[in-house]
């Protein structure tokens, strides 16, 4: 039988709401920023860590700037339109540029002094490493 700690308990509640709240952010905004971008982000746990994984094609790594303050990431960014506009009668226009914002909460059992952050083919992944105090052990009970 495992037992969780408390302040757990609540824990796929919390995810929920926030699931919640990011479809309802999209819907409203169509997946889009008030600038015109807002890329879209995966988050998983592992044991090991948090992971974020944000959809940034056509950016380099250079447009990125990744901060953490007060417990909170914030990943800041810019797609930038880099095309002449000279001769074209563009009939649709779907690519959105601009700059971004994305900003979240970090729980308490994440090591924000070992944030580590990867960009790949279009793909920024940010590792958010657990304090060694806070990996999910399994403890086997031993029954008299």
């Amino acid at each position: 039988m495992l037992i969780e700690r408390r302040d757990d308990f609540f824990r796929p509640l919390r995810e929920l709401q926030r699931e919640i709240d990011r479809l309802f952010d999209g819907f409203f905004r169509g997946g889009r920023s008030e600038t015109g971008y807002y890329p879209a982000v995966d988050i998983y746990e592992t044991n090991d860590a948090v992971m974020i994984e944000v959809e940034v094609p056509g950016m380099s790594k250079d447009d990125i700037k990744i901060t953490v303050e007060d417990n909170v990431l914030r990943i800041h960014g810019e797609k930038k339109l880099e095309r002449e506009e000279k001769d074209r009668n563009y009939y649709v226009v779907e690519r959105s540029y601009g700059t971004f914002e994305r900003a979240f909460r970090l729980p308490d059992y994440v090591d924000s002094e070992k944030i580590k952050a990867k960009f790949e083919n279009g793909v920024l992944t940010i590792t958010l490493p657990k304090r060694e105090e806070e990996k999910k052990k399994v403890i086997d009970v031993q029954i008299e």
